[in-house]
């Protein structure tokens, strides 16, 4: 018998026991299923067994770990239904590339897959492979036998990615004859997908799924073309230079011509900042770019970069930081646990802002204001403004595209930006990179140059930033008059470097351990590279530092 200690009780089992057994019990005391158990501090599937006596932690589908897990399986469960209904090459084609809301898009090179209805087979099959309640079954291979497995399987890209793995097993999940490699951990059957829909979608499919507010439901599909535009062009362009997965950038860092493809991306990244200047200049009467994105997005630097631009095509661009009209802190509201909700609109006095943007508008010469973080307080220190004809202000911050941060202006008078580091580099075909991964990473390696902020902090107030971020970005994005993508194809292999001590610093006696063994995990796949070929201006230098911007 083993001893099992779970919200302090303890409780006897028979050795052997699966912990699915175990979560079964308590299922009713949690408002999402139970997905993944922590033992002893260590995440287990709920496939495994417990052997010896150990503490006793749930997660649910409502916990990034839970949801990660009933995405993975819910994925492999299409792939595998692909496979069944069109053959092993078919299903090779597939690639998932990136998430529209709750839908998973997964594209394929073969045009027949995409023929309508075939999204209406595919489910129908998904949803039998679930009343199967088919066993995802998961073997240890070493390193060798799981290149050549996956050489057989006609997957270059897996056995590009473990060419430089550095462990000598590989874990590979098999899902009745369907082999695949997945990033993280899987649910115990496909009983366990409940809730899924496959709608056919510009050329591919949407695998939409439940999200962790709502475990128990999938919602309808709201379209995001502007946002899917953009997120195809990166991916397009990926294909274009040969880097769309991991293993094809660590092939190239292996090849000694990395310096030569960050030229070419940041050249690249510079163009696009050059079209959007372009396409403001030729508008007429724009006097208000209003730049809106989620932390971490590299708005100051991309600010800066489109200020030049603007100034060759002759406008004279001025930076406003809508953080300098903040209430003051006694005024700013609160959040449910009772601390300052600086990302809510009502942070920002929108009265002052809109009567200020107004006047310079008429012409008027307006004193602006500036925030003392210090003291809370808003300050006028003489810095006073008016617009001249080729005058151009740049406002920076979260509320940008929301109309009702300035609604008293023109339509006609503001260009809206959208800009986010939207990953197109994918671990595998069948592995995405989330967006949000590359942005907490940015983060965490800038919090600890400027601030002095741990690794742990800033995995700790993420959950908050990311709340933060659904509320009061994301629901404006499609209303932006231009899109802009930070992310830097290279950018992982060159942040490693400096998040993987920060990471090695938090403890197993932390909250924050989980998500920091998740990240080390991550970023094992990545060979490091130096920050010393990066140009300058880059909006990397934004985060690892050396730029020759000024926040």
């Amino acid at each position: 018998m083993v001893t099992v200690t779970i919200d302090g009780k303890e409780k006897q089992y028979p050795q052997g026991t699966t912990y699915e057994v175990i979560a079964n019990e308590y299922q009713e005391q949690y408002g999402g299923m139970i997905a993944l158990v922590a033992a002893n501090g260590k995440i287990r599937e709920l496939f495994k067994k417990a052997k010896k006596d150990c503490t006793v932690t749930f997660f649910t589908l409502k916990d990034d770990v839970g949801h990660k897990t009933y995405v993975r399986a819910a994925t492999m469960m299409f792939l595998k239904a692909v496979q069944d209904l069109f053959g092993r090459e078919t299903a090779q084609k597939c690639r998932v590339e990136f998430t529209i809301g709750n839908g998973y898009y997964i594209s394929s090179e073969d045009a027949a897959l995409s023929t309508s209805g075939n999204a209406v087979k595919i489910c129908q099959h998904m949803k039998e492979l679930q009343t199967g309640q088919i066993p995802f079954m998961k073997k240890s291979y070493p390193l060798g036998d799981a290149m050549d497995l996956f050489r057989e399987q006609g997957m270059a890209d897996k056995e590009k990615l473990f060419r430089y793995r550095r462990s000598s097993f590989v874990n590979i999940y098999e899902l009745d004859g369907y082999y695949d490699y997945y990033y993280g951990y899987m649910m115990p059957n496909t009983g366990y997908v409940k809730w899924f829909d496959v709608i056919d979608y510009e050329g591919g499919f949407m695998l939409l799924l439940p999200s962790k507010k709502e475990p128990c439901s999938v919602a309808p599909f709201k379209e995001q073309k502007k946002l899917f535009a953009t997120l195809t062009e990166s991916e397009k362009w990926g294909r274009e230079v040969g880097l769309e997965t991991v293993g094809d950038l660590n092939n190239q860092i292996c090849s000694g011509s990395l310096s030569d493809m960050i030229l070419v991306q940041e050249a690249q990244q510079e163009r696009k900042i050059g079209e959007i200047a372009k396409d403001i200049a030729a508008r007429g009467g724009v006097k208000f770019v209003m730049i809106a994105g989620p932390s971490s997005s590299g708005k100051t630097t991309f600010s800066h970069r489109l200020s030049i631009q603007l100034r060759t095509l002759g406008l004279v661009p001025h930076p406003i930081a809508l953080d300098d009209y903040f209430v003051n802190r006694e005024l700013t509201p609160r959040d449910e646990n009772g601390d300052y909700n600086f990302e809510c609109l009502e942070a920002i006095d929108v009265k002052q802002f809109n009567e200020d943007m107004s006047r310079l508008l008429n012409g008027e010469t307006v004193e602006l204001p500036t925030f003392n973080f210090k003291t809370g307080k808003r300050e006028y220190n003489g810095k006073y403004k008016k617009l001249g004809p080729e005058d151009i202000l740049v406002i920076e911050g979260i509320h940008g595209l929301n109309e009702k941060t300035s609604y008293s202006l023109p339509n006609e008078s503001k260009y809206k930006i959208y800009i986010s580091a939207l990953t197109n580099i994918n671990i595998d075909e069948h592995n995405r990179i989330p967006t949000t991964d590359g942005r907490l990473l940015r983060r965490m390696v800038r919090d600890a140059r400027t601030r002095g902020t741990g690794a742990r902090r800033t995995i700790e107030m993420w959950p908050s930033v990311r709340r933060g971020e659904e509320e009061n970005i994301f629901p404006f994005q499609e209303e932006a008059d231009a899109m802009f993508n930070s992310v830097l194809i290279y950018e992982l292999a060159v942040l490693k470097q400096y998040a993987e001590p920060l990471l090695f610093g938090i403890t197993k006696d932390m909250p924050e351990y989980y998500e920091a063994k998740r990240l080390l995990k991550f970023l094992d796949y990545f060979l490091g590279v130096s920050s010393e070929p990066i140009p300058n201006n880059s909006i990397c230098r934004e985060f690892v530092g050396g730029s020759c911007f000024h926040a």
